[in-house]
């Protein structure tokens, strides 16, 4: 099947919404949409970091924003390790940093999240929540991951966002978008795939928490109680920290009550709202395409889904649940179905 690529290494025209994606750096430091999420997996890699950097260190993914001490871009090792890019987001009202009081924001090391299926099929969009609309993160990634020195139009943004509802993981996902209709989940044909199905059933160990058509809405027995269809849950990376991110202390004034003193290297949700209900909660991912979007996690500290299957194991260990060897590699064998 043609892809878009083949298309413009042929001469076709890109649509304006493409082009945009594609193409405009709106004067800024060389980056475009797809410098960061490519048209195959939505997202980047370490491996393709790595290819990219091998063959030109001055490429417009390597900027100084994202190096690993965030302004002289002397080194990538985080970026080129991990594919985690520098997010600075605004401190609630209600907090602010125990040896920074004067500090207005946090900077966080966050994977890239994918374009496939999440614009057309999830409003929910990024880790924390924190963009209201597509055009709106747009908006804010030209300005500031590609530092653009000219204002995108609202009808640029617009057209960027359009292009944007386009892209899918699958045929099957696209059919969902036009027709309202959600595919089915695969039942599997050998026999490791349909005992990793068994997993992801209502009732099974892995479905009790993950539901809905991609797989991302929490289920009813969500281990932090969160209201079934909601998208935010807690896989506790910021309490272990896997990828060794800086840590932060957050003071929160509780309304009409005592400070909070609360740890994280990446609080997510809470940020967004300023409640503590929220710390530590994320989006919980599309499974979809799952085999393709590695890095897994906020911090992308699972390299593979072997280290997550690890990373669940543990945790479920704690609670008296534990799951086999071979159990893993069933439900990593119908994950690769997604």
């Amino acid at each position: 099947m043609e892809t878009r690529a083949d298309a413009v290494a042929m001469g076709q025209t890109l649509t304006v919404g493409e082009g945009l994606f594609r193409q405009e750096t709106f004067g800024g430091n060389g980056r475009t949409c797809e410098t960061c999420h490519s048209l195959a997996t939505g997202t980047v890699t370490p491996a393709d970091l790595q290819a990219r950097y091998a063959s030109n260190p001055d490429e417009p993914m390597f900027r100084a924003i994202d190096s690993d001490d965030g302004s002289t871009g002397r080194s990538y090792h985080r970026l080129l390790r991990d594919a985690t890019i520098l997010v600075s987001v605004p401190l609630p009202s209600n907090t602010r940093l125990l040896l920074n009081p004067f500090a207005t924001q946090v900077t966080l090391r966050r994977g890239i999240p994918s374009t496939l299926d999440t614009p057309a099929l999830d409003p929910v969009l990024m880790a924390d929540g924190r963009e209201p609309t597509l055009t709106s993160q747009a908006h804010s990634a030209i300005l500031g991951h590609a530092q653009a020195t000219r204002e995108p139009t609202a009808e640029e943004l617009a057209d960027i966002a359009s292009f944007e509802q386009t892209l899918f993981s699958s045929q099957a996902m696209r059919d969902y978008a036009q027709t309202g209709v959600a595919p089915g989940l695969p039942e599997g044909t050998t026999a490791s795939e349909k005992r990793g199905r068994a997993f992801f059933r209502p009732d099974g160990l892995c479905g009790q928490c993950h539901g809905g058509p991609l797989l991302n809405e929490t289920g009813p027995r969500n281990l932090l109680g969160q209201p079934p269809g909601s998208r935010f849950s807690n896989a506790f990376i910021s309490e272990i920290n896997p990828g060794l991110s800086p840590v932060y202390t957050f003071v929160i004034q509780r309304p009409g009550g005592l400070p909070e003193v609360r740890i994280s290297p990446d609080p997510g949700r809470f940020l967004i709202t300023g409640r503590l209900e929220d710390f530590n909660l994320f989006k919980m991912a599309s499974l979809r395409n799952i085999k393709n979007t590695a890095p897994y996690f906020h911090d992308n500290s699972a390299k593979t889904l072997d280290d997550v299957l690890l990373h669940y194991t543990g945790a479920l260990a704690l609670r008296g649940i534990f799951i086999t060897p071979q159990e893993t590699q069933d439900i990593i064998a119908w994950l690769n179905l997604l």
